[in-house]
């Protein structure tokens, strides 16, 4: 199983996203757009990231109602996306609703069920009332969006292990938290892996923001990532010949 490089596109201003998408464009196919830059610039926004030549991953993770959000779904369903969050914890009608609404007006839309987010851990979950450590909370989660019919997840890269045991090969799982061992916790990210550990571990994607933002060459640093995701693959090819 081969795993693919998003960049997390979290920062301020379009002004800001323009000249790193230049330097990217070519380094990578995925793109996160996240709640930041489409509640300040919108759908146009999206349009514009894809005409750069982009995948583009929506990520504004809809939890609502069931028919509020399957109108949000048809709603976006227009736009150049290929994925699409929402939370898991919006239970099993919700996701239904989503994905009826997604297989309706864009069959080839990747809806991803979002369960413990990386800055959570077992006391901010305890908060919540839940008492569940975060790999038992994930794993009911990811369950009930494989029933609901959700072909796809969003997870800490430490949950990738028993879910890949757990769940349907096809499933398709998408891990943030990702750093270097240099920079692992240094910041909101408590549950991280390296590129190496998560491609390892079965991540279908891995979503990098900071490491490759805040690079001195974000061209060169998502470049570095891309060839440590293909010469795991070529390893782990050699290995299973």
């Amino acid at each position: 199983m081969s795993t693919d490089l998003i960049l997390a596109l979290d920062v301020p201003t379009r002004e800001e996203a323009a000249p790193l998408l230049r330097q990217l464009r070519g380094s990578l196919n995925w793109v996160k757009i996240g709640l930041q830059m489409f509640t300040a610039h919108g759908p146009d926004y999206v349009r514009a990231v894809a005409d750069e030549g982009f995948n583009v991953f929506l990520d504004l993770k809809l939890h609502d109602i069931p028919n509020t959000v399957a109108k949000a779904v048809e709603s976006l369903a227009p736009l150049p996306i290929g994925m699409l969050t929402l939370h898991t914890c919006g239970g099993r009608e919700m996701m239904v609703a989503a994905q009826k609404a997604a297989a309706q007006t864009k069959p080839g839309l990747l809806l991803l069920g979002v369960t413990v987010l990386t800055s959570t851990n077992a006391a901010g979950l305890a908060e919540t009332g839940v008492n569940a450590a975060p790999e038992s909370q994930v794993l009911r989660l990811a369950k009930l969006a494989t029933d609901a019919g959700l072909r796809g997840l969003v997870c800490s890269p430490l949950e990738v292990p028993v879910l890949r045991r757990e769940l349907p090969a096809h499933m398709q799982l998408v891990t943030p938290g990702i750093r270097s061992a240099a920079a692992a916790g240094t910041d909101d990210q408590k549950r991280t892996m390296t590129p190496a550990e998560a491609a390892r571990a079965g991540s279908s994607f891995i979503v990098v923001g900071r490491p490759i933002l805040k690079a001195p060459d974000p061209a060169a640093a998502a470049r570095a990532i891309m060839e440590e995701l293909r010469q795991r693959h070529n390893q782990t090819q050699a290995n299973d010949g």
